[in-house]
């Protein structure tokens, strides 16, 4: 199996994660990158509020996305975009938590997608003193690029799988993980409710 994925970052407008404003796509084949693309988005309804810190840190303003699309006009260009991929992300936790949240408050069905952490493939493949994604990036060779700006961000993710995956001779995102004993993470299993039984009653005669 070839080295095939897509990258994904976020940028946030607030702490909740489903205040998705800002998306960066990078897919991989074969260990190369074959197509980019990156948006910025309104964040769902109720997680709106750009909050000064997370301004400072991506440079977005409420301005800037008002005239954006929303998040469930947006969803489907982002799945089929990733299409069926492994999802490659710095913190992985953290983006994997903004699709899957954002999703749920606007009532989208976020597909199953597995994900692998570049992070967790930093520390195995380098020795840093650091592996934030600067760091890391520049490591594997991709330095000087544009940090929070989620397609440059997407595009270092990417950068850092393929070059641990040259460095470990492995083909593919499985391989990859197992080399370095890092996990694929599987998509979370929603459990369907079952509906708690209901206490029997009885009438009293009048």
């Amino acid at each position: 199996m070839p080295l095939d994925f897509t990258a994904i970052d976020f940028e946030t407008a607030n702490p909740s994660p489903a205040s998705a404003c800002s998306v960066g796509l990078v897919r991989v084949r074969g260990g190369e990158v074959v197509a980019t693309a990156g948006w910025l988005i309104r964040p769902p309804a109720g997680h709106d509020e750009f909050q000064e810190w997370n301004i400072k840190i991506h440079g977005i303003h409420p301005s800037d996305v008002a005239s954006a699309a929303t998040w469930s006009e947006q969803f489907d260009r982002l799945c089929n975009f990733a299409g069926a991929d492994v999802l490659v992300a710095h913190n992985a936790g953290f983006d994997l938590k903004v699709l899957r949240t954002a999703a749920e408050v606007t009532g989208e069905v976020c597909p199953p997608y597995r994900s692998l952490c570049s992070l967790q493939v930093a520390r195995k493949a380098y020795v840093l003193d650091s592996y934030r994604l600067p760091v890391a990036a520049a490591a594997a060779g991709f330095a000087e690029f544009s940090h929070h700006d989620a397609l440059a961000d997407a595009r270092a993710c990417a950068q850092i799988v393929i070059d641990a995956a040259r460095r470990a001779g492995a083909s593919d995102v499985d391989t990859l993980a197992d080399s370095l004993g890092v996990r694929v993470s599987e998509p979370r299993v929603v459990e369907p409710r079952v509906a708690e039984p209901q206490a029997a009653t009885h009438e009293r005669a009048a």
